[in-house]
């Protein structure tokens, strides 16, 4: 009979990602609803499209922390028979919501561009280089506030991908903003607007590949199969490794469960205990997880097993 042990130590969500950066995305949602407010008021002073364009987007990203504080605040609950990971699956949620939300965005703005294309109305410059230079500011601060934790959390690298798309944003709205003054080209509002919606699709598509990764269980992105197999291998007393499975949870939640067939000299000898041990610390080193679950077999009844399926 097989050996199921799990070497696990709980899976708490304050050891979520999104969680633990709480309030870097608390302080990032206070500064871009501050800025959406500025940069719609100047939007309609002004009338441009790429700032509205602008102020959308950021709007947007307001929308994407709120999700992402409340999915961290839904993944929080404890887990239960019904669901023995709680919901830490709701940051995962959060985070396709979020890329789907970009998504709309770009292509309401690239429509509205279109349209304005054959009649391009006048625009205000002053009020829109004004508003456009406080939302990059902005979004510096909150690049800084994000730079640190966007690593570990699929939720604060979406954030932090919607800042950086704002940046870039508010560099257009600018660039745009500073032709029209030099040379009057008003059509340059448009084009700008267009190059905001541009901009957002890449970084929505990524961000939802990643989700998807998640959601199909793929093994996460750095993980050598392969030299664990051969490590598990190393280990005094294993013939075989079979069934090895590697996924994530939620980001920051990885977890890892292979079936180890061990000659029965070896159990007899050292106890399950010594080499689950063993295992454990060799997978610690090549695969950062405490939630890894190793099902020892004898080789006598890994042979049993596969008499019987011959």
């Amino acid at each position: 009979m097989g050996h199921n042990h799990s070497h696990a130590h709980g899976l708490g969500a304050p050891g979520t990602a999104t969680a633990k950066h709480r309030k870097r995305l608390v302080a990032v949602l206070a500064i871009t609803l501050g800025v959406v407010l500025i940069q719609v008021v100047g939007a309609l002073v002004s009338g441009s499209l790429a700032l509205l364009a602008d102020a959308g987007h950021m709007l947007s990203d307001a929308a994407g922390v709120s999700i992402a504080l409340l999915a961290a605040w839904i993944a929080s609950r404890p887990a239960s028979d019904q669901r023995t990971y709680g919901y830490q699956r709701a940051e995962v949620l959060a985070a396709m919501a979020n890329a789907l939300v970009l998504i709309v965005i770009s292509v309401v703005i690239f429509t509205e561009a279109i349209r304005r294309l054959g009649s391009t109305p006048e625009v205000q410059t002053d009020v829109m280089l004004y508003a456009a230079v406080l939302g990059a500011v902005a979004n510096l601060v909150s690049l800084l506030i994000l730079r640190g934790a966007q690593k570990e959390s699929l939720n604060v690298r979406g954030a932090y991908l919607e800042v950086l798309g704002d940046l870039l944003g508010s560099f257009a709205v600018i660039a745009a903003a500073l032709v029209i003054m030099v040379t009057g080209y008003q059509a340059a509002d448009t084009i700008a607007s267009i190059v905001i919606a541009l901009m957002i699709l890449p970084r929505a598509w990524h961000l939802l590949r990643d989700v998807v990764d998640v959601l199909l269980e793929a093994t996460p992105k750095g993980v050598d199969v392969q030299l664990i197999r051969e490590h598990i291998l190393a280990v005094d007393g294993v013939v075989s490794v079979h069934d090895i499975h590697i996924w994530t949870i939620t980001s920051g939640v990885p977890v890892f469960s292979a079936h180890v067939v061990v000659e029965d000299a070896a159990l007899d000898a050292r106890g399950a205990d010594q080499i689950l041990d063993k295992l454990v610390s060799c997978l610690g080193s090549h695969f950062d997880t405490e939630h890894c679950t190793f099902q020892l077999e004898p080789v006598s009844h890994a042979e049993h097993e596969s008499h019987q399926h011959a």
